[in-house]
């Protein structure tokens, strides 16, 4: 064991010592394993990153909450043409569903509308996500206050005038000052403030509760009606927990089809997105993205393989007096074998440290710059540095091998 840590101990001296007497040849050629292990664990931070962001935004939500509406989340084999002539969902059929449907949680009618500007005074903030729904969205969302609350099955079925903003919302607008019983403008209309929510935080989408408010949908419906074409209706369906999601489905799928009427051989005019299978296309989507950043960094990593054989074959001839001097005085090829292969790995992974405190700074620069929490986590770090030993120890087998069989007579003429 002493033998292989003094083994150590010199290819690592013999690495320092290529990189000071020829620093511009060695750190070209370590400059493909930096790229390759920098592009790798960039891809993959950044593929981490994004996953663990979009799973904290959609953690308040249960993954078999339903989006029952006229569009697909995902792909469909039914024709665009086809799916553009699709109804709307309706109110009455979120109250004939919210009365007949077994084993819901909750369920709650929002419109998708498009962003729009809000005023207090003098004060006004533009390009907001308004989000109106009825009073089950508190339940499905699970969203938290600072100040007030959310408003009441009452006010949400009359309609009421009330409205909850987002923290941004109210910074921008009250600037500290208490906003709860404020009355501010919003389709031309007065609302009166009930509620500010907590900070979330940039949300992946886009929008997050921060940027957001809330009114009653009715509202709405009572100024546009049912049918207007800048109005999205949307049922979300949040089913008891351990539910059989299939035959929830399926029920789901005959009740709304007999309300509307269909026959037996039409097709489903409506969808039921649920939103693990939103997820499960997110997941295919990071999957992908991963092997993406896998075949580029992989032509980097062959790039550097070959820079660390070069140096390796170059120390060889520049060490072969030194080598049959060993050999003569009873080191073994294995000796020489393994000197060779630890310092051909100890360089490839100071090419790949190099690369990885690359990603760090990046990551670093990034998360300050930006509302987002770029992660380098410890698992790519070990990653990393065992790609670069691999890398390393491939690229030193064939210049070890040929050092270890080198005749030490012959090697000590040559060397002269």
């Amino acid at each position: 064991m002493l033998v292989y840590l003094r083994l150590l101990k010199e290819s690592f001296r013999f690495a320092l010592n290529a990189l000071r007497n020829n620093k511009l040849r060695t750190l070209l050629s370590l400059l493909g394993v930096t790229i390759g292990i920098f592009s790798i664990i960039a891809v993959l931070a950044a593929v981490d990153s994004l996953d663990r962001k979009i799973k904290k935004d959609l953690s308040s939500l249960d993954k078999n909450t339903i989006y029952l509406m006229r569009f697909s989340f995902g792909p469909s084999e039914i024709p665009q043409w086809k799916r553009e002539q699709f109804p709307n969902v309706k109110y009455d059929e979120y109250e004939y569903l919210k009365g007949s449907m077994n084993n819901v949680n909750q369920m709650a009618f929002q419109f998708f509308v498009n962003r729009e500007s809000i005023k207090y005074q003098s004060a006004s903030v533009s390009d907001i996500n308004v989000v109106p729904v009825s009073h089950e969205f508190i339940e499905i969302e699970g969203l938290e206050f600072d100040e007030g609350r959310f408003y009441n099955e009452s006010e949400s079925n009359s309609g009421s005038a009330v409205i909850v903003l987002g923290n941004e919302i109210a910074s921008g607008l009250f600037e500290g000052a208490n906003p709860i019983g404020k009355n501010i403008r919003l389709y031309g209309q007065r609302f009166t403030v009930i509620g500010v929510l907590k900070k979330q935080g940039a949300g992946i989408f886009g929008d997050s509760s921060d940027t957001s408010v809330f009114i009653p949908v009715n509202f709405l419906r009572r100024m546009y009606g049912d049918n207007n074409d800048a109005l999205t209706p949307v049922i979300l369906i949040k089913p008891e927990k351990g539910v059989d999601m299939d035959a929830f489905k399926a029920e789901l799928t005959q009740k709304l089809r007999n309300y509307r009427g269909m026959k037996t051989d039409e097709i489903d005019n409506f969808f039921i997105n649920v939103l693990s299978g939103f997820t499960d296309l997110i997941d295919g989507i990071v999957g992908q993205m991963n092997v993406v950043g896998w075949i580029i960094s992989g032509f980097s990593l062959l790039v550097g393989g070959f820079g660390i054989a070069n140096i390796m074959f170059v120390s060889v001839k520049e060490r072969t007096n030194l080598i049959g001097i060993q050999k003569s005085l009873g080191a073994k090829n294995r000796f020489i074998l393994f000197q060779f292969l630890f310092e051909a790995v100890i360089l490839s992974v100071i090419g790949g440290a190099v690369g990885l405190l690359l990603v760090w700074i990046i990551s670093v620069v990034l998360t300050k710059a930006m509302d987002f929490e770029f992660v380098l986590s410890m698992s790519n770090v070990l990653l990393g540095t065992s790609l670069a030993a691999i890398i390393g120890l491939i690229s030193g087998i064939l210049p070890a091998i040929t050092a270890s069989k080198l005749d030490p007579v012959e090697a000590i003429r040559t060397g002269m």
